[in-house]
């Protein structure tokens, strides 16, 4: 049975699904889901994330990792985890790049959340050396300092999307209309969990929500205000939901993503405040992802690469670091946010949250 048919079954059987389900469905289903079924990265694939574009994106993380864990008095031993590790790049970058560092490595336990099997195959063979120990529950991760990086995995959580209706909400569902799926809005309601949006609404406009994220960031917080650590969460996003973002992407490009259910990439932007509501740690200012990685360095580093490279080489690399950090590239679509001890200051690149935030 195709993941197509389970569904239309699914909603003849339970009446219409939320969005979230939809999406948890499409990605996550044992059989056909999206990753647990999917390379996705790469040329051959449907995107690309950072790691992928350019090593200097790993490399101006990992020192940010490593700076901040001789800020917090090089805690041994200590868990180095990646949330969503896609094919182990971004992890293997930041192994390289932090060898340099006294003790880091000899203190660094490697953990990675990762739910989809073919993508921890690619992981192991990258990274090997390493002897990295996965789970697919952030709950799971060991009781001590968290060093942690979660780079386009929060824009993958399945979420929830609602349309407001004078004061109430009509949330987005999947229905069936022949023998297609089909998105639709349910009748209207009103929502105690969206009272106070009603404050920066209008009529029309729609809020997503996504269920999963404020408990990890909750867990993650905890762990870290607990034991020590840091956590550098980069993606897609803003501050506080607005718009309609759920997409599917399939072959670097937009697709439908209702029509062939497991084939595509599903995600929507980020909604940073939920998080940093959640955590019980302090967390940094929301600052766009250029900003961050010019503060570390990035553009000297890049200079210091540019030396050794001519022709197609220099041109892919210039165009590489123009893309991770341009305004009008992943330079301010992208955003950082960092949880930290209280008793600390945010990660090198970043500023302490103001009143607002």
């Amino acid at each position: 049975m195709s993941l197509r048919e389970h569904l239309l079954r699914r909603i003849a059987a339970e009446g219409p699904l939320t969005l979230a389900e939809y999406m948890g469905e499409c990605l996550l289903n044992p059989a056909h889901g999206y990753y647990t079924t999917h390379d996705p990265l790469g040329a051959a694939g449907d995107f690309t994330t950072a790691p992928e574009i350019s090593q200097m994106f790993g490399e101006m993380l990992g020192l940010c990792l490593a700076q901040t864990w001789l800020d917090q008095g090089a805690p041994a031993p200590f868990a180095l985890v990646e949330l969503g590790p896609g094919r182990g790049t971004l992890m293997a970058d930041i192994l390289r790049t932090t060898r340099a560092v006294p003790g880091f490595r000899a203190a660094a336990q490697v953990h990675l959340v990762e739910a989809s099997r073919a993508l921890r195959a690619r992981q192991a063979e990258v990274l090997a050396e390493a002897a990295p120990v996965w789970t697919d529950d952030v709950g799971a991760l060991p009781e001590m300092p968290l060093f942690l990086v979660a780079n386009e995995f929060f824009d993958a959580l399945p979420i929830r999307q609602f349309h407001r209706d004078g004061s109430a909400w009509r949330e987005t569902v999947v229905g069936v209309e022949g023998d297609a799926l089909r998105p639709g809005l349910a009748p209207p309601a009103p929502l105690e969990m969206l009272a106070h949006r009603l404050e920066d609404t209008a009529e029309g406009d729609v809020v997503e929500l996504c269920p999963a994220a404020p408990t990890i960031a909750r867990m993650l917080g905890a762990r870290i205000e607990q034991h020590g650590g840091a956590a550098l969460i980069v993606d897609y996003g803003d501050w506080r939901s607005l718009g309609d973002t759920f997409q599917a992407m399939r072959g670097h490009g937009t697709a439908d993503p209702f029509a062939e259910p497991g084939t595509a990439d599903l995600t929507a932007h980020v909604d940073f405040e939920p998080l940093a509501t959640a955590t019980a740690s302090a967390h940094s200012l929301l600052t766009p992802q250029g900003v961050f990685l010019e503060r570390l360095g990035i553009t000297a580093r890049a200079e210091r690469l540019a030396a050794g490279l001519t022709g197609a080489a220099l041109e892919s690399h210039v165009a590489a670091h123009r893309r991770l950090t341009h305004p009008h590239e992943m330079g301010t679509l992208f955003k950082v946010l960092a949880f930290h001890p209280h008793t600390t200051a945010p990660p090198p690149g970043l500023e302490p949250a103001g009143p607002r935030e």
